[in-house]
């Protein structure tokens, strides 16, 4: 083998088919074959020579990474296929993007911010809990929220024997019988802002994320999908940012010098073909404002 080669398991997910986690199942399940061979562990290392297949199909040619901001609404799955027959993100998305995977997941009934990609060693490191990027909602609860309760979640807490990080929660205002919420955390184990506002006697009826690290959701409209522009996404990614391909490296060598963005601002230019993402992306800190309760 070359000092080029990779093992399989993250070949699979960088070809955007699953994330690397995904891709070693489907590997112990038998459905990955190197050059007409059966795979029999993830380890095994590809050379760019090689031929893999997964359920007997080539796996695509390798395309540059891409990054999408979606605006998830109510009711759809974050999964490729629902064994319940429910509809997926998936199914809603134009039949002009490629193949993609989320970074993360947004339950059932949560809606807003969900980044997708074509490469699932992106996704993989974007949603890993030591990259630490932090994650912004705006939530609807029921009943009057306690500041004390709220300011002790910084400090982490266990529900139901399940420890959760620090949260990071205020008050953005009491409506009624119900409270707006502004909360931040770091790494959103499954249903976690549900579980422990549940805990705090405050159900929530309304989960929005606005923001996945530097990136937000802005006025992104409800279903709509909009790419992150290849040099905003590294800009912004910094060392978690996969290699942009060869050609624009290349246009790219003219502006060595210049000095990327602080990391956790996206910043776009003004050109004719991102004004519109620009023009979203100055509204950061802001998500859709929410119907009166």
């Amino acid at each position: 083998m070359s000092g080029d080669s990779e093992r399989i398991a993250k070949v699979i997910a960088r070809a955007g088919i699953c994330s690397r986690r995904d891709a070693e199942k489907l590997i112990v399940e038998g459905r990955v074959t190197l050059n007409g061979r059966k795979v029999e562990t993830p380890a095994t290392l590809v050379a760019a020579s090689d031929t893999v297949t997964v359920d007997g199909k080539p796996l695509p040619a390798l395309e540059p990474a891409r990054l999408w901001r979606y605006n998830k609404p109510i009711g759809l799955v974050t999964s490729h296929r629902d064994e319940q027959g429910r509809p997926t993100v998936f199914e809603r998305l134009p039949a002009t993007l490629p193949r993609v995977i989320s970074v993360g997941r947004l339950d059932l009934n949560s809606e807003g911010l969900l980044l997708l990609t074509n490469d699932g060693e992106l996704a993989r490191r974007l949603e890993h809990p030591s990259q630490g990027w932090l994650r912004r909602y705006r939530v609807r609860v029921h009943g009057a929220p306690d500041p004390v309760k709220l300011a002790a979640l910084e400090k982490g807490v266990t529900v139901e024997g399940v420890a959760y990080g620090s949260i990071r929660v205020a008050l953005e205002r009491q409506q009624g019988a119900n409270a707006w919420l502004s909360v931040s955390l770091r790494e959103g184990k499954n249903r976690e802002i549900r579980r422990v506002m549940e805990h705090l006697g405050l159900p929530v009826s309304r989960l929005i994320r606005v923001a996945y690290g530097p990136f937000q959701l802005g006025q992104l409209e409800e279903g709509t999908v909009d790419e992150i522009p290849g040099k905003i996404m590294r800009e912004q990614l910094g060392k978690d940012a996969p290699p942009p391909p060869r050609r624009a490296e290349a246009k790219a060598k003219g502006n060595k010098g210049a000095a990327p963005p602080p990391k956790g601002t996206l910043s776009l230019p003004e050109s004719s073909n991102t004004g519109r993402v620009a023009r979203i992306a100055r509204a950061t800190r802001r998500a859709h404002k929410p119907e009166p309760s």
